[in-house]
């Protein structure tokens, strides 16, 4: 067998224990959250390493903000896990029940997963969110993070799978795939003897890889090209603070928006209240024809590509629109169907807005910034499923779980 079989044949016997561990999985979890901060100097110490080798690798700001843990990070790592073991268990939820006329009663139960294999890149909390996700929802996990995190991910395993065993679990519920190779990710990608599904976390090279090679069952997450449309009823204000918030608070994440689309009639007006805030942060707008009118020549043209791409950084997509029309014309043409908002006075724009879009999250008169499983109450989050099967939106506890039927009877046959 090679490593990656190993690995996999004991994260099923792991997930069998995870099966009937019932609330001991708080207790394993609380247990997990207390290491972490125990070890936070650890943990930073390696992410040091995975820093330097950014910086010399010439990796962007805002990538190497995706990779950096300081204290205040490692400690919302342990909180989110915290945030985890407190939400109700989602496995044997009674979904549905109902009794036959031949006296069968019937119900459909939530039950785990079983093995949950995760692919991420440069994000080293997701190693901890993600494996106390697959914990409380009863699977085990195979994780296997980027090269960029790779000493930060070893260290928080490593950690995570120590304070599992002193709690009495199986270390293997959580696993990492030290191998960051293509090869490993392949062979991760063909496991379909251990691996229950597969969930693919990054950008969209390795999306759609994911989607395009295994074997195993895919939940495609995350790539965000997202978009702010201001209405021509829009209160300028509104939308210039909308727009600098959800491009510039942390242009590094999948809810941040790599677009902008203005109604003509308001574009004279709001454009310039938008590139003053934006101007704060140095963002460079790269814009339509029209918009370079109205703003002057320091807007780059933009060009077919830029808005079908997510920068994942301080640059933004500008278009000026004539209609409501032209904007979801625009959005169902360029998005990944991630995140999408209107800002708007008028009700009758905001109704067609969310019933046209067709984006896991549409907001009215809100930063796209909020799509996140914890700002939806939802805890830590596995990722944002873009897809509608098995899962759509921030992916939760519950999204974790599948589903069996069981059925009581007192002898009837057919």
């Amino acid at each position: 067998m090679t490593t990656l079989e190993i690995m996999g044949a004991n994260a099923k016997k792991a997930s069998r224990f995870l099966m009937t561990a019932g609330s001991k999985k708080n207790a394993a979890l609380l247990a997990v959250a207390d290491a972490l901060r125990a070890h936070c100097d650890e943990i930073i110490e390696a992410n040091s390493a995975d820093i330097k080798n950014g910086e010399d690798a010439g990796l962007t700001p805002a990538l190497l903000d995706r990779l950096r843990l300081d204290k205040a990070r490692v400690d919302g790592m342990a909180a989110g896990v915290e945030q985890v073991a407190a939400l109700p268990d989602p496995v044997g939820r009674i979904l549905e029940g109902k009794t036959l006329d031949n006296g069968l009663k019937i119900q459909k139960v939530s039950v785990p997963m079983g093995v949950i294999g995760i692919i991420y890149e440069a994000r080293p909390n997701v190693t901890s969110d993600a494996a106390a996700l697959c914990l409380k929802a009863g699977s085990a996990v195979i994780l296997r993070g980027g090269k960029e995190a790779i000493n930060s991910n070893t260290a928080i395993a490593k950690i995570m799978r120590d304070a599992l065993k002193t709690a009495g679990f199986p270390e293997d519920c959580v696993a990492l795939v030290t191998d960051t190779s293509r090869a490993s990710a392949t062979e991760l990608m063909q496991l379909s003897e251990y691996l229950d599904v597969l969930i693919p976390r990054g950008g969209a090279g390795l999306i759609t890889s994911v989607v395009n090679n295994s074997k195993v069952p895919v939940i495609e997450t995350g790539v965000g090209n997202c978009h702010v449309y201001v209405d021509d009823s829009a209160d300028p204000d509104m939308a210039a603070q909308i727009v600098f918030n959800a491009k510039t608070s942390r242009p590094s994440v999948c809810n941040a928006i790599e677009t902008v689309l203005v109604h003509a009639a308001a574009a004279d007006t709001v454009l310039p209240k938008i590139k003053a805030e934006l101007d704060k942060k140095n963002v460079e707008i790269r814009g339509c024809e029209k918009t370079r009118a109205i703003l002057g020549d320091s807007v780059i043209p933009a060009t077919e590509d830029d808005y079908a791409r997510e920068f994942l950084d301080y640059i933004l997509a500008v278009r000026v629109v004539d209609s409501i029309d032209d904007a979801i014309s625009h959005i169902a043409k360029y998005s990944s169907g991630h995140s999408e908002c209107i800002v708007t006075s008028s009700y009758a724009n905001s109704q067609k807005f969310t019933a046209c879009v067709d984006s896991a999250a549409v907001y009215v008169n809100a930063s796209t910034r909020f799509t996140d499983g914890g700002e939806f109450g939802l805890g830590a989050e596995i990722g944002i499923s873009t897809q509608k099967l098995h899962a759509r939106g921030p992916m939760g506890l519950n999204e974790l779980t599948s589903n069996k039927y069981i059925i009581l009877g007192d002898g009837q046959i057919r």
